[in-house]
């Protein structure tokens, strides 16, 4: 696999079917695949945070579709041969967020793998939305899907997908 990269948006607070959390379940599925490749780590932060509650997070985030400015950018992964891309998935696909952490890298000859969490909907769009975004890159639309209700409990789904 050699040298890895995880880039994630995870949200805490109150979820969807999980009620409150004080981590966000995609941060959870990024430590197990942290832990179990040595994989650097890229949190992306939305520049404004979203509101605590779920139903107004998700009008603020309908509303940052195709413009959604982040905290910090990467702005070169030419030492990483394998990058994880991982969110929850957002009207079938990742969060706003994660296009803007991808836009503008150099994906060529990298493995991009997936995994998001959802509460019923898979992987959804967000391999073909990948592949869009990281052109160059060998990506593996299969993926991984995690039911963010029981993200607490995949490490070892994680374990055996890699």
């Amino acid at each position: 696999m050699g040298k890895s990269l995880i880039i994630y948006f995870s949200r805490a607070d109150e979820n969807y079917s999980v009620g409150w959390i004080d981590k966000g379940n995609t941060e959870i599925v990024a430590e197990f695949v942290q832990e179990l490749t040595g994989a650097d780590m890229f949190k992306v932060e939305p520049a404004v945070p979203y509101a605590a509650d779920y139903n107004t997070c998700i009008k603020e985030a309908k509303q940052r579709v195709g413009n959604a400015p982040i905290k910090e950018k990467l702005k070169d992964i030419s030492t990483y041969d394998t990058i994880f891309v991982m969110s929850p998935i957002y009207w079938g696909t990742y969060a706003p967020e994660v296009e803007t952490a991808l836009e503008g890298l150099d994906f060529s000859g990298k493995a991009v793998r997936i995994i998001c969490t959802h509460e019923g909907s898979g992987l959804s769009g967000m391999p073909r939305d990948v592949k869009r975004m990281c052109a160059g890159a060998d990506v593996d639309m299969s993926g991984l899907a995690i039911v963010g209700s029981q993200a607490k409990n995949s490490k070892l789904k994680v374990s055996e997908w890699l």
